[in-house]
């Protein structure tokens, strides 16, 4: 299958006040504050320069790759056809396809880059799938990944425990096979050079992240949000990329032919 012809002129990512207005989740600044983390780190990681074709390898129906870079042509593939539907795949510049990131159905050096947001940690076989993202990468392109690190657990503090379900739980709830990867462990599942990379879920806006998926109820979740969103906002802005964090953002580049 041939990628998705272009019209419009490539543009680079957008800036990111635009980018963390997509934020998919409800309550953006409360309940979903974790997934601005997310999505502040990968705008920091995030090349510069224009990019005309990207698969986004599991990207659901958040659209992020599409919010990030607001002028290229995005194929979706994910393994869920139920995402289809969904409306940031339903734009004119982005194509949905139901597949399998261990066998792509595209032909080599395709696309300028692979995003990978939150998937390998998914993926049985993710050999298969980063050697096959790399197979459809033109030489220069780039993965984009974020994944947990080495410092995920849930919940973070022993003191959540009773309000939290276990962490395996969660692992199976969220289709987990693995916790995460060390930066030193993508370097080798990867082979590639590390471009740059950026943690984000410090050790204490992981608070609100572990409320937000806690056994309370919606009401109370919200609450505690708010009573801890002056420390968690604090803690957003003072964190660095090379920071503490429970997930890491990641950029790898294919070298050039």
């Amino acid at each position: 299958m041939q990628t998705l012809s272009s019209q419009a002129l490539p543009a680079s990512k957008a800036q990111l006040g635009k980018f963390l207005s997509g934020n998919p989740f409800g309550r953006p600044l409360t309940q979903g504050f974790f997934y601005r983390e997310k999505m502040r780190a990968i705008h920091r990681i995030a090349p510069e320069q224009p990019m005309q074709d990207i698969l986004e390898v599991g990207g659901g129906g958040s659209g992020l790759t599409a919010c990030l870079y607001p002028q290229a042509q995005i194929i979706n593939l994910d393994l869920d056809p139920s995402y289809a539907e969904s409306p940031p795949n339903q734009q004119e510049r982005v194509r949905f396809l139901c597949g399998d990131a261990t066998n792509l159905p595209f032909e080599d050096c395709s696309f300028d880059a692979v995003t990978m947001f939150d998937v390998l940690e998914h993926i049985p076989d993710h050999k298969k799938a980063v050697l096959e993202a790399l197979r459809v990468l033109r030489p220069g392109g780039f993965i984009l990944i974020s994944t947990p690190n080495e410092n995920w657990r849930f919940p973070y503090y022993k003191f959540m425990q009773p309000i939290c379900p276990k962490d395996t739980d969660v692992m199976a709830e969220w289709g987990h096979v693995r916790r995460g990867y060390t930066l030193d462990e993508l370097k080798d599942l990867i082979e590639l050079p590390c471009l740059g990379s950026a943690t984000f879920i410090n050790p204490l806006t992981v608070l609100c992240h572990d409320v937000s998926f806690s056994h309370l109820s919606p009401r109370q979740r919200e609450f505690f949000c708010l009573l801890l969103s002056p420390l968690t906002w604090a803690s957003y802005f003072l964190h660095k990329p090379e920071s503490v964090g429970t997930e890491t953002a990641s950029l790898w580049q294919k070298p050039e032919m």
